[in-house]
């Protein structure tokens, strides 16, 4: 998107292209995806790819502020949306306006994110009449996540693929203006793409989404951990940094490294 992101814009997108959303935590990151993108997640998985956490439960808000600050300050044209971190906004809707008006006044960024379905649209709807654009995250949710539980795709069950199709609804007569569908069956994330009246943002879920995320650092294969099924390594930076430092290191050994022309030498008179 060209000019200032807004979300009216953002969400003229559907049905015109698909959407590109990739998770941004830096400023020199956002710089680098900015161009490429419609939107950038500074998401709470900054917790895990950047901090080594286990699970995204221990993140802070003060954590997602400073890092939403950073992207901010390289955003150019992409829509920035910031996670509610756990903890921060689920026990009652006063509760997350006030996390969320914290978020928005402190980053300026453009909306924020938080992880439910129907149980959440009272807090949905609390933060959409008061101003604050609220993008929806259905299926998977990290955050529910305990450290040591495998993730568990969601809608095998003729069960749960009813209560998701009931919770993107639900959340769209909320007011969000988009859902992220996270771990979700193929077919049961397709139904509820083509069905929604809001955006639907993949990742694990269907290409029939209006647009997809995925984590950046996954991506770049910069991630050390795991690699979800869903993720598609673009490159590998993991093994491209690893191989700059080993160049490093012998250049430093065998004296290489500096040479003259790092070095600051003393001006001719």
């Amino acid at each position: 998107m060209l000019g200032k992101p807004t979300i009216n814009n953002f969400v003229a997108l559907k049905g015109q292209r698909k959407i590109v959303c990739l998770t941004a935590y830096s400023a020199p990151m956002a710089n680098a995806l900015d161009p490429h993108c419609d939107m950038l997640l500074v998401g709470d998985s900054v917790g895990m790819v950047v901090y080594g956490m286990e699970t995204t439960q221990n993140v802070d808000l003060n954590m997602m502020i400073r890092h939403g600050q950073a992207v901010m300050r390289r955003r150019k044209s992409a829509l920035v949306v910031i996670d509610l971190p756990s903890g921060s906004y689920e026990n009652s809707p006063k509760q997350a306006s006030v996390t969320a008006n914290e978020i928005m006044t402190k980053t300026g960024a453009d909306a924020v994110k938080l992880e439910g379905g129907a149980d959440f649209a009272p807090h949905v709807k609390c933060l959409v009449e008061s101003g604050i654009p609220v993008l929806g995250h259905i299926g998977l949710l990290p955050q529910r996540t305990m450290a040591g539980m495998a993730f568990r795709i969601k809608g095998h069950t003729a069960n749960e693929a009813s209560q998701l199709h009931n919770d993107s609804n639900v959340l769209a007569e909320a007011g969000v203006f988009g859902i992220v569908m996270e771990g979700i069956v193929e077919p049961v994330a397709a139904s509820i793409a083509k069905s929604s009246k809001v955006l639907t943002i993949g990742i694990g879920a269907s290409a029939a989404c209006d647009g997809q995320i995925l984590v950046t650092d996954d991506m770049l294969g910069l991630y050390d951990a795991f690699t979800p099924k869903f993720v598609r390594k673009f490159t590998n930076l993991q093994d491209e940094i690893s191989g700059a430092a080993e160049c490093y290191c012998a250049a430093v050994i065998d004296g290489s490294f500096p040479a003259k022309d790092h070095l600051f030498l003393p001006k001719k008179i």
